[in-house]
């Protein structure tokens, strides 16, 4: 790779039930309903490890932890993600910044919102005030707004770790 600087963009949905515990960006958010998956189904750290497995061009989340291999059943989406911070290290690059946004009817996020930050700068290696996460809703429409699924996006970039 030879460019100095990447950027990266992921996306994750996943329908909320009942009977699971809700994880995003690796900390527990008391509610009824978690989200529904292979893994912990925690939409933002799956969507930050699009991200930064797009920017190095290592294709997705799935073709990493595929929801078909039993090891991953229930597993900690921080795991993928520390993972996923040494395949970026490996194609020598480091993460500069995340900002990412949730998108959830219920539950209220921002109370979480600093311990989210902290979370993920930790597995990231970085400082917090390198890590954004912003609470949105979706105004009532479609099935996020509906409160049948939790939806999150992020981009990172990623600086050559020679520069």
């Amino acid at each position: 790779m030879n460019a100095s600087t990447r950027i990266g963009i992921g996306y994750d949905i996943h329908r909320l039930i009942e009977g699971r515990k809700l994880i995003l960006g690796g900390v527990e958010i008391p509610f009824e309903k978690g989200l529904l998956g292979h893994s912990d189904s925690d939409v933002l750290t799956h969507a930050i490890c699009d991200a930064l497995l797009g920017a190095v061009a290592l294709g997705d989340i799935g073709s990493h932890f595929p929801d078909t291999d039993p090891r991953w059943t229930g597993a900690s989406s921080l795991e993928f993600l520390a993972r996923v911070v040494e395949l970026v290290s490996e194609r020598g690059y480091r993460v500069a910044n995340i900002d990412a946004i949730v998108v959830a009817e219920q539950p209220k996020l921002m109370p979480f919102v600093q311990s989210i930050r902290e979370k993920l700068a930790s597995v990231l290696q970085l400082d917090v005030d390198q890590v954004s996460i912003k609470a949105k809703t979706n105004e009532g429409l479609e099935s996020v707004g509906k409160g049948e699924a939790i939806a999150a996006q992020a981009v990172v970039l990623l600086i050559s770790s020679s520069g």
